[in-house]
């Protein structure tokens, strides 16, 4: 059994190679899911596992403790790690750090996502929201759209978002940053919202036609970062039917309210990685729900497990 460590191997990735993975991952037989989330307030441990015929097995526990970034000193709000499995004997082949994984699946995700419903000719990016997520977003976006001119970011604490661009400033970034959200949002091709609000941040009202939006930050089912009007007019997206409709607030609360119905949901990365029909046209709104199911766990677990022992 091999111990994957974040320093190990996380230079050696790329979102590319990440992003590829999860489509043909997507092309294997669809997988078992099995999700396990324990609260205690805002702090929260979520326990994902996945089986994959034909990939292999894995089991991810990681704890999300958001008051960490305030502590002295500053600690990591998200703590964990996966158990990767082999498909074939059930023996345990690995135990990759779960802050290794969560980087490169949560930003894989939503760059798949976006490579596979923006418009290929974006040039805007906006990011909202200021966290370790954040970070990776812009990393993403510019490698898998190499053709973005510019990139915001906006957050509700401004000292932050100062913050993370100077500090993106010294690794040769130029990063604007947005004092007002709703003007920032209606000059974006691309919007990736990672917050933790449990109240919608963005309103549809400010979405311009031709623009792909990408919501990550809510994973529980009171939290959601889209308005109902948002909803509404856009194409809707999922990476996964099995683990965003019921258990996730995004869809979850317009759903139940009958803001849209299952069938406004057009398809998943099943649907779209094999050849599904994906925005329809170049002024649609596409909205993606990256949802962060243990499937892409795996997925992103074993290209990261062949990379480390290719090395």
């Amino acid at each position: 059994m091999q111990n994957i460590g974040f320093d190990d191997i996380d230079h050696k990735l790329t979102w590319t190679a990440i992003a590829d993975a999860l489509e043909a991952g997507h092309r294997f037989e669809k997988a078992q899911v099995g999700d396990l989330l324990l609260r205690d307030g805002d702090r929260a441990l979520l326990n994902r596992g996945a089986w994959i015929k034909g990939l292999g097995l894995a089991l991810k526990s990681m704890s999300v403790f958001p008051e960490n970034n305030d502590r002295t000193p500053p600690m990591p709000s998200i703590q964990g790690a996966m158990l990767l499995f082999d498909g074939e004997t059930g023996a345990v082949k690995a135990v990759l750090d779960g802050v290794l994984v969560t980087k490169w699946k949560t930003a894989g995700d939503s760059v798949l996502g976006a490579r596979l419903l923006a418009r290929p000719d974006s040039r805007r990016l906006l990011v909202v929201g200021a966290g370790t997520v954040a970070r990776s977003l812009m990393s993403a976006y510019r490698e898998i759209f190499p053709g973005l001119g510019g990139v915001t970011i906006w957050n509700r604490n401004r000292e932050k978002a100062d913050a993370l661009a100077r500090e993106l400033a010294d690794e040769g970034l130029t990063i604007e940053v947005a004092t007002d959200l709703s003007e920032a949002a209606a000059s974006a091709d691309i919007i990736s919202c990672a917050t933790m609000t449990k109240t919608p941040i963005l309103k549809g009202e400010w979405i311009r036609p031709g623009t792909h939006v990408d919501l990550i930050g809510a994973y529980r089912p009171d939290m959601r970062e889209a308005d109902d009007e948002l909803m509404r007019k856009a194409e809707v997206f999922v990476d996964s039917r099995e683990t965003t409709m019921e258990d996730i607030g995004e869809l979850a609360i317009p759903l139940a309210a009958g803001v849209i119905t299952e069938g406004d949901v057009r398809g998943d990365f099943y649907d779209l990685c094999n050849g599904g029909k994906g925005r329809s046209g170049q002024d649609a709104i596409t909205l993606f729900k990256n949802g962060g199911g243990a499937h892409l766990d795996l997925m992103t677990g074993s290209v990261i497990y062949e990379k480390f022992n290719a090395a």
